[in-house]
């Protein structure tokens, strides 16, 4: 039986290699450095960028002569959003919390070394702290980020913890071994509370959601500004997430 990998359209790959040499450090690349990136002679490189440009999946720099992702990307990427069973699972337990606290709650995943946010519903009061649905953040410096870390395999986290871990605010831990040792705490409570690591004001708790095989799929979160975060209110906000996400952990099979 063939491998699927000797089905692969050679001209479709090299365009999903293109689409796939942009990232943070290159959020825009002239077509030299596409062309050098994925390993392309610059006119092959140039035909397929134009027909990418064509359909939305990249478009032109405002200098004119670099281009990035395009918005059709976004598109592709909310409809997958949108499928999510996990989405669909957690809205309801996270109108609760709204109703509840009256704070943001959040839902992501950890994709690619960062924290992905793939829902975001904001509470009534005027002042609120909020990522937005598409956003990435970074593991190291947010509560989320920090539980996805504590659950991950060694050698997953060996890995994040080598590169370099940039300062956000005063209270960024960029000390592998200060992270290990909080990401260790995280585990044995079952949660992760993270005060104004990424940004200056705000703090915030999250909860694991397990799948059946008892991994860490996503994880469900909850800003506020610290002026609201009395150490009684957190944990009771604690108490609150935590059972929020075992319910969700059991819609998604986990019987833990």
């Amino acid at each position: 039986m063939k491998d699927q990998n000797d089905y692969n359209v050679r001209a479709v790959e090299r365009a999903l290699q293109i689409l796939g040499c942009f990232d943070n450090e290159h959020p825009e690349r002239g077509i030299s450095e596409i062309a050098q990136a994925v390993a392309l002679h610059k006119a092959t490189a140039y035909r397929i960028v134009s027909t990418l440009v064509n359909f939305g999946y990249l478009e032109r720099a405002d200098d004119g002569q670099k281009y990035r992702l395009g918005l059709e990307l976004t598109h592709l990427g909310f409809k997958v959003i949108h499928r999510l069973d996990l989405r669909r699972e957690a809205l309801p337990y996270m109108k609760q919390l709204i109703q509840q606290w009256d704070e943001t709650c959040d839902l992501c995943v950890f994709d690619r070394g960062t924290v992905l946010y793939i829902e975001v519903l904001r509470g009534n009061r005027a002042l609120n702290v909020a990522a937005a649905v598409g956003q990435r953040l970074p593991v190291h410096a947010t509560a989320s980020g920090k539980l996805f870390l504590a659950y991950l395999p060694p050698n997953e986290l060996d890995a994040i913890l080598s590169q370099p871990l940039p300062a956000y605010t005063e209270n960024t831990k960029t000390s592998p071994d200060e992270l290990r040792k909080e990401l260790e705490i995280v585990r044995n409570q079952g949660y992760a509370l993270d005060t104004e690591g990424f940004e200056v004001g705000v703090c915030a708790v999250s909860a694991p959601i397990f799948n059946r095989q008892k991994h860490v799929i996503a994880a469900i979160g909850g800003p506020s500004p610290v002026s609201r975060m009395t150490p009684e209110r957190v944990q009771e906000i604690v108490v609150a997430f935590k059972e929020a996400a075992q319910a969700i952990s059991r819609r998604m099979g986990w019987n833990g």
